[in-house]
């Protein structure tokens, strides 16, 4: 197979050809933040390490057929044991660490990983949810020497080259628990290879950006459209450990970053702070993310003087169907995401399950152009081939994002019609949470859904129904009672922003949640003498 059918293989090209320039730099912020050392690593340096580590995996028995987990933050230890693995064909499971016991056993269990390398700090509640589990889970701090792989012979029939399966990364699901999407190495090249070739005011200079994300490498931007941009561009790659908006532009100036990745909470944080004279200061060409308020682009463009280039994708549909506003008309202020390329293909559908027309919402539905639809897409649901073929209905996938197309053919987002809850750019499965709450003995019954937030988009919205009536004197108490078990076992973002106490949930008359009444509910709650403010609570763990 060709060698750069693989992401270690496209690596290996760069290196060749970019040796002596930096792949990747740790900013001091970053380097302070999780006590390694800052500066920058040459592509050829990292080649060196990548192939240490991929020696030693070899010689301990791993192979194809393999998952091995990484919770390694953002540091570039997660790039160097990915690239290393990938050469032996074994895909990496990316492990949040915001994730907790209820989340970590699940994704240990499911993903069926045997190994994981990990921060020290983490090895505890990784055994811990192993043990759970019913799973046997070596761990291992980087620097460490891989143990043997677990018994019995790799898959020998794994999939070649692009096809072989990469990672593993999961997504919210919208009725249960978080799926395992599959993503074949063509999924990552393809992110790259479209980075580099869309055009407009989106353009990468090969071996001359430095490009800046504080998003986290577990999700498909930061580890597939970041990452592979810069490795087939030979660009440098300046992962911070989180966004800090008090110190975000001094980081941006020092680092001289040229591309900036961001969230729709991003802006909104940065336009909160006073005006200054050195607003326009930098060296950033552009920024690439999604959710921007539109009532916030045009004053932020103007203000820092780069443009907010929106985009549109998901972990399923990677850069198979991306879409992007990358040129003029951009429609700024309007939650415009441009017009489909090419090699894309979009419909809009109404409720009546016929094409919208002008100005009409519907679901966006989309294939890549060409004879196979799915090319660049996930490959599919682990373990649940009925989600994979419920999405892909018809031959379009169905992504549950209501859009419009005005008359100049561009796509306008409207709502997600899936029950996730976006809280700053991280997806929130309500069922997921709703599990969790329901284990506490005061619960009878809960349901979470979204309610606007001025800053995050939407924040976490409980419905508690509890077995015996609570005093208005006892609601904050309880209230913060819930969260904090939550906080225990679930990842920050994920716990209530709001505690509503109710007297029922809307069902319906089979004894479902009415997902569309309890929506309509939740933005009424919000300052209700019954409805307990907790956002406070909710605060990034260590």
């Amino acid at each position: 197979m060709s060698a750069s059918a693989t992401v270690a293989g496209a690596f290996e090209a760069s290196a060749a050809r970019w040796a002596d320039s930096p792949f990747f730099e740790v900013l001091p912020e970053t380097a302070a933040a999780y006590g390694i050392h800052a500066g920058a690593l040459t592509y050829a340096a990292a080649q060196q390490h990548v192939l240490a580590l991929r020696s030693a995996y070899a010689a301990a028995g791993y192979g194809a057929g393999h998952r091995v987990g990484l919770l390694l933050d953002n540091r570039p230890a997660f790039f160097l044991h990915w690239f290393a693995l990938n050469g032996l064909c074994v895909s990496v499971v990316p492990i949040s660490a915001d994730l907790r016991s209820a989340e970590l056993e699940y994704l240990v269990g499911h993903s069926e990983i045997t190994l994981a390398i990990a921060v020290p700090q983490r090895h505890a509640d990784l055994r811990a949810a192993a043990a759970a589990a019913g799973r046997r889970l070596a761990v291992i701090a980087d620097g460490d020497a891989p143990p043997p792989a677990a018994s019995g012979a790799p898959d020998g029939d794994a999939l070649p080259g692009e096809l072989s399966e990469c990672a593993l990364l999961y997504t919210s699901g919208t009725t249960g628990r978080p799926k395992g999407c599959i993503l074949q190495n063509r999924y990552f090249l393809h992110a790259g290879r479209w980075y580099l070739g869309v055009g407009g005011l989106c353009v990468l200079r090969p071996g001359q950006e430095r490009m800046i994300t504080p998003l986290p490498v577990a999700h498909m931007n930061a580890m597939a459209f970041s990452t592979l941009a810069c490795v087939l561009s030979g660009s440098c790659l300046m992962v911070l450990d989180r966004f800090h908006p008090g110190s975000w532009w001094n980081t941006v100036r020092e680092s001289r970053a040229t591309v900036v990745h961001y969230l729709g909470v991003m802006p909104s944080m940065l336009m909160k702070a006073p005006a200054s004279s050195d607003d326009a200061r930098h060296a950033v060409r552009f920024g690439f993310g999604a959710g921007v308020d539109k009532a916030l682009h045009a004053p932020f463009e103007a203000r820092f003087a780069f443009p907010l280039l929106e985009g549109w994708a998901m972990t399923e549909t990677g850069a198979g169907a991306v879409i992007m506003a990358n040129a003029d008309p951009r429609r700024v202020g309007t939650s415009c995401f441009g017009v489909e390329s090419a090699d894309v293909r979009a419909r809009i559908v109404a409720d009546d399950g016929q094409e919208a027309r002008v100005g009409e919402p519907g679901e966006l539905l989309v294939r890549h152009a060409g004879p196979d639809a799915r090319y660049g897409f996930f490959a599919g649901y682990l373990k649940d081939p009925q989600a994979t073929d419920e999405a892909w209905q018809g031959g379009w996938f169905h992504t549950g994002d209501i859009v419009s197309r005005d008359a100049q053919g561009l796509l306008h987002f409207i709502d997600r019609r899936k029950n996730v809850i976006r809280r700053s750019g991280e997806n929130i499965s309500a069922v997921e949470v709703e599990s969790v709450l329901s284990q506490l003995p005061e619960v009878k019954a809960c349901a979470v859904a979204a309610t606007p937030d001025e800053l995050r988009g939407d924040e976490v919205l409980a419905c508690i129904v509890t077995h015996e009536s609570v005093p208005a004197g006892e609601r904050e108490q309880l209230a913060r009672r819930i969260v904090a078990h939550a906080l225990e076992r679930l990842a920050y973002y994920k716990a209530p922003g709001h505690v509503a106490f109710v007297d029922a949930l809307p069902l319906t008359p089979s004894q479902k949640i009415q997902r569309g009444e309890l929506k309509a509910l939740s933005i009424a709650l919000p300052g209700q003498a019954h409805c307990i403010d907790t956002r406070a609570m909710k605060k990034r763990q260590a």
